[in-house]
């Protein structure tokens, strides 16, 4: 081996890092594993034998070899550059910013189709092994997502939106300027933010272009204290999922459909009879492949020649204009195939759930109007979904009556957990905990550590500690409620409607001010919530859960396996931050295709402030309906979670109350109940084994949909075409 690579393979694979020769037969001449004998049992003088075959097998099927980690690493580099530069300056369809990344599917698909057999027809010794490919497929779980849309780079236009759109009228300096840290954003370089400052050219040079030029010495600082944040929120995440992916995904056997397709596709490869799995030779799979190739592959000739025919798959509007009926408002009927063959895969009460409460939010909109709500006065905690204040509050109930039930559950392994931490001596090890990818005390240390560091963080940027505490905590019932929707009902995005420190100020009515001002750090508090708790679609608490779960199924070294996500994330982080500064003074913000990401939603931190001022202004007593609706939000929950545990025929599941209002749902609603009506008919009058014969047909659709965004993805880019959205944006 080279000195370069006996380095990584010390580092990732705990190989040893002397060449330590291996063909050496033992003194007693006894034979070892397979080594080529003679007749009388003595290993053959005349024939060479080396362990290193051996050897070499075992590591491939541990999965974190030298070669992949090698290419893990090369693809986080490129997915780092190429990813932002697809979602923020063309905006076209997104390689991450979900949790089935066609980002990660493409490049499992080209590792299995076109370089496994290519490395096999060269020698079988070559050939990736189904772990290789799977470990390849989980670093980009994380290379995918993090530099993307919907990941923690949307601080870096956080931090200078609010500058840049302020104007005397709207008095968003005087919110601001004297209550951040100068260490918190490169507008406050040099002191307060006015023409001719270096902050003040920094933040304009972002926005309207600095034709390349990055003031790289303004924005070290604010860009090492925000990252060293997000790293502690990704660790706080690891450890999170280490402690809870035995509960999960053995105690609690929790469906993970959105690994099936990853499964499918590398089933078989160790096998030695074959270069392309099974799932690649069914006729079902790609008939399924083929309806969603022909399906877009009509849709993008459209855009580029209109005498091609469409095939419209939406049909969007106010189709209700008379009351009652137009107090439904908006609704979009889009088909995604990609949806339909995802909710194929889910249990009918999880696909029935998902349609079913999505409908249900619709009619209570009818009820409060017969109930004496103003017609059409929609408003939520943001002003981004449309739904009336007391079904925002609903969903803020269910979302703590559901997390809190799901540790209720995991209580017994919970509390394992922690006794091993705190009594590591007395409370042995099990079996289990071995394979994890790191042992429970330092899982839970690793949290409490990470939560601190967060906690002091925010302290030090001027919050005080109990809403530091209290948006922390709300952090984590997010993360939670949204990572078990992504494991259990297969989302491929995952978003919330709803800034957490908005919920407790509405609640608490006239007390509010006195609680939450600015001697509270609440300007801090803003720009943290904007940034990293308002827009969760690409957060990676699922790719870690998910990860460990292939991880622990399939026997990939699990430490080796910790140490590259690790080195991955590190990569990707830096080239996300750095990206998303460098594309604004190369492009100008105001230029580039995703303008939610560079201007509208930069603005949140100052439009969550300027509503706070309004509900100031009208504060008075507290008002029951937002305490009534909560509490409703956590009884339905609760109540359906018990009947879940009882009765085995009970036809609803919570996280369809959850979703119920947030955007995912909104766009992939009629998706979900063409997937579940599909389900409920194929199962009635075909069984369940017509169930599992027609399966690979809806995975042929996932794949096609990802085979055509991928295609796009390079035709767009090769003439320059922005918008071309195959995904809700």
């Amino acid at each position: 081996k080279s000195r370069s690579t006996d380095i990584i393979s010390h580092i990732f694979m705990n190989a040893p890092m002397n060449n330590v020769p291996t063909n050496i037969a033992p003194t007693n001449n006894a034979p070892t594993n397979n080594a080529p004998t003679n007749r009388a049992g003595v290993i053959s003088p005349d024939i060479e034998y080396s362990k290193s075959d051996d050897e070499h097998a075992d590591r491939r099927q541990r999965g974190v070899t030298t070669r992949v980690v090698v290419l893990c690493l090369a693809l986080a580099f490129l997915l780092g550059y190429i990813i932002p530069v697809i979602d923020f300056k063309l905006s076209n369809t997104f390689l991450g910013a979900q949790h089935l990344p066609p980002g990660a599917v493409g490049a499992l698909f080209v590792l299995v189709v076109v370089v496994h057999p290519l490395l096999k027809l060269v020698s079988k010794r070559w050939a990736l092994s189904r772990n290789e490919a799977l470990t390849v497929y989980i670093s980009c779980l994380f290379s995918s997502l993090i530099p993307g849309h919907g990941a923690e780079n949307f601080i870096v236009p956080n931090l200078l939106a609010p500058f840049y759109y302020a104007s005397p009228e709207n008095k968003y300096l005087t919110m601001l300027q004297p209550h951040l840290q100068s260490w918190l954003s490169p507008a406050l370089a040099g002191g307060n933010y006015q023409v001719g400052t270096p902050g003040y050219n920094a933040v304009a040079g972002w926005y309207e272009g600095n034709g390349g030029v990055v003031p790289w010495n303004l924005w070290i600082v604010p860009l090492a204290a925000w990252m060293s944040l997000v790293l502690a929120t990704y660790t706080m995440f690891c450890c999170l999922s280490a402690m809870l992916r035995a509960q999960w995904s053995e105690r609690e056997a929790l469906s993970f459909p959105l690994l099936r397709l990853p499964l499918e596709m590398t089933e078989d490869m160790d096998s030695g009879t074959r270069s392309i799995p099974p799932f690649f030779r069914n006729r079902l799979m790609w008939t399924g492949f083929g309806i969603a190739v022909f399906i877009q592959m009509l849709r993008g000739l459209h855009l580029y020649f209109p005498d091609v025919p469409d095939f419209s798959l939406e049909i969007s509007g106010n189709f209700f204009q008379e009351p009652p009926w137009n107090q439904i408002g908006w609704v979009d009927w889009k088909v995604f195939p990609i949806v339909i063959g995802l909710t194929y895969l889910l249990t009918t009460e999880v696909s029935f759930s998902l349609w079913f409460f999505y409908w249900l939010m619709k009619f209570q909109l009818i009820g409060a109007y017969y109930l004496g709500y103003a017609p059409n006065s929609l408003t939520g905690f943001s002003g981004a979904y449309p739904g009336k204040t007391f079904q925002a509050f609903q969903a803020v109930g269910a979302y703590l009556a559901y997390v809190a039930f799901v540790l209720w559950i995991a209580r017994f392994h919970l509390r394992h957990v922690a006794r091993r931490a705190l009594a590591p001596h007395r409370v042995l090890a099990t079996a289990g905990e071995k394979t994890e990818v790191m042992s429970y005390p330092v899982a839970f240390w690793g949290f409490v550590g990470s939560f601190v560091f967060m906690t002091a963080w925010t302290v030090a940027a001027g919050m005080r500690l109990d809403v530091a505490l209290l948006l922390w905590f709300c952090y984590l019932v997010l993360a939670i409620g949204l990572t078990r929707v992504a494991v259990e009902g297969g989302f491929l995005f995952l978003l919330h409607d709803m800034m957490p420190l908005s919920v407790v100020y509405r609640l608490f009515g006239a007390s509010a001010p006195a609680w939450l001002n600015n001697a509270s750090g609440v300007v801090p508090s803003a720009f943290v919530q904007g940034g990293l708790v308002f827009h969760l679609r690409g957060f990676i608490m699922p790719s870690f859960v998910h990860s460990f779960k292939l991880a622990h199924d399939h026997k990939i070294a699990a430490k080796p396996l910790l140490r590259l996500i690790i080195a991955v994330i590190l990569i990707s982080t830096a080239m996300s931050f750095l990206m998303a500064v460098k594309l604004g003074y190369d492009h100008g913000g105001l230029t580039l295709g995703n303008t939610w990401w560079a201007s509208s939603g930069a603005k949140m931190p100052v439009r969550f402030l300027s509503s706070l001022e309004a509900l100031g202004s009208e504060a008075s007593t507290p008002n029951i309906l937002p305490w009534a609706s909560l509490g409703v939000g956590g009884v339905l929950t609760l109540g359906m979670m018990i009947a879940r545990s009882r009765f085995a025929a009970f036809p609803f599941h919570p996280i369809g109350y959850l979703m119920s209002m947030a955007f995912p749902i909104t766009q992939f609603w009629m998706s979900i109940f063409i997937g579940w009506a599909c389900k409920v008919l194929i199962t009635k009058y075909g069984g369940h084994d017509s169930y599992r014969k027609t399966v690979p047909l809806f995975l042929g659709l996932v794949l096609g949909e990802v085979a055509m965004m991928l295609f796009w993805l390079a035709v767009d880019g090769w003439f320059g075409r922005t918008g071309h959205q195959m995904m809700p944006g």
